[in-house]
C-alpha cells in the first residue's frame, strides 16, 4: 500500500535517502542519478529513485518546515530508509560562512513537531560517521565545510526575517540572533533538529548537508548564477556523499543498524 502523503512503496524507495526542502531541488538531483523514476510529486512531496555509482538512492522533498519534514521521515522510513541526509539551506549567523557549507553535529531544538515525540531534553544529534564521511567528501571537492551546532526553529517572520508584520508588533528579530551567537550557534533553519531527532529515534543515521545562502535577516545572500551553481554543487557533494558512506558499510560488512540496544 502506498503512503498516504508521499504516494511511496517500499519496493521503490532506497535505503540511502536525500531530503531538499525545495521540491524542485530534487529535478536537479534527479539529473546525477542513473535510470531515474519519479515515484510520486504529491504536495511538497516530489520523489525520485535512481542509481548513482550503482548505489540505489531515493531522493524526496519535505517543503519548508518540521511538521512536513517529520512526515516524510516517517513515510520514508516506513519504506524501509536507512540513512537519511537532509539536504538543503541555512542561515548562518557568521559573515565567513556565506557561499559555503554547514554540516552540523547537533542542533538546538526549537521547533515543535519533535516535542510530539520525545521529551525537549532529548538531544537532535547527527551521525558522526556519516559526518566523517560529509567532511571528506566536501574536502576532496576543494569546498570549505563548518560543523558545530545549528538552531532549528518554526516562526520564519517572527524569528528570522523583518517583516510588515513583524515591525508593527515590534518584535526583536536581531535580539534572537544576538542570542544565538551568545551561544556559538552557526546558523539557523527550519527542519534540521526535527529530522536528527527522528532520525535517532528510528535508528536511521541521519546527518545535515546545508548550503549557506544567506546570513542573518537577509541582510547578504548568494544570488543569481552563484545561487545556482552553489546548489548545484550541493547536490553532487551529497550524492558523493552517500556513496562514500554506502562504500564504508560495504567495507564493515553491510548496513547495519547503529543504535540497536
Amino acid at each position: 500500500m502506498s503512503t498516504l502523503y508521499m504516494g511511496a512503496d517500499p519496493g521503490q524507495i532506497g535505503e540511502y535517502v536525500i531530503f531538499s526542502g525545495d521540491p524542485w531541488r530534487v529535478e536537479v538531483v534527479k539529473q546525477y542519478l542513473d535510470n531515474p523514476v519519479h515515484i510520486a510529486f504529491k504536495r511538497e512531496y516530489n520523489t525520485y529513485t535512481g542509481t548513482y555509482k550503482g548505489l540505489k538512492i531515493t531522493v524526496t522533498s519535505t517543503g519548508i518546515g518540521s511538521p512536513s519534514a517529520a512526515i516524510a521521515m516517517e513515510e520514508m522510513y516506513q519504506c524501509g530508509m536507512k540513512t537519511a541526509l537532509r539536504m538543503g539551506t541555512a542561515m548562518a549567523l557568521e559573515d565567513s560562512m556565506l557561499g559555503h557549507f554547514i554540516i552540523p553535529l547537533a542542533a538546538m531544538r526549537r521547533e515543535s513537531t519533535s516535542k510530539t515525540y520525545v521529551e525537549e531534553s532529548y538531544p537532535a544529534v547527527a551521525d558522526m560517521d556519516l559526518v566523517n564521511t560529509l567532511n571528506e567528501t566536501v574536502a576532496a571537492a576543494g569546498k570549505k565545510a563548518y560543523n558545530g551546532i545549528v538552531c532549528t526553529m518554526d516562526g520564519f517572520y517572527s524569528q528570522m526575517r523583518e517583516s510588515r508584520f513583524s515591525g508593527e508588533w515590534d518584535r526583536d528579530i536581531n535580539g534572537v540572533f544576538e542570542a544565538l551567537k551568545r551561544l556559538r550557534v552557526s546558523g539557523i533553519d527550519m527542519e534540521t533538529a526535527c529530522m536528527l531527532t527522528l532520525g535517532r529515534l528510528m535508528g536511521v543515521k541521519t546527518a545535515v548537508l546545508t548550503a549557506v545562502t544567506v546570513l542573518e535577516n537577509l541582510r547578504k545572500k548568494v544570488e543569481g548564477a552563484a545561487r545556482t551553481n552553489l546548489e548545484d554543487t550541493l547536490c553532487q557533494l551529497a550524492l558523493e556523499g552517500l556513496y562514500r558512506f554506502s562504500q564504508k558499510n560495504t567495507e564493515r560488512g553491510g548496513h547495519e543498524e547503529p543504535y540497536a540496544l
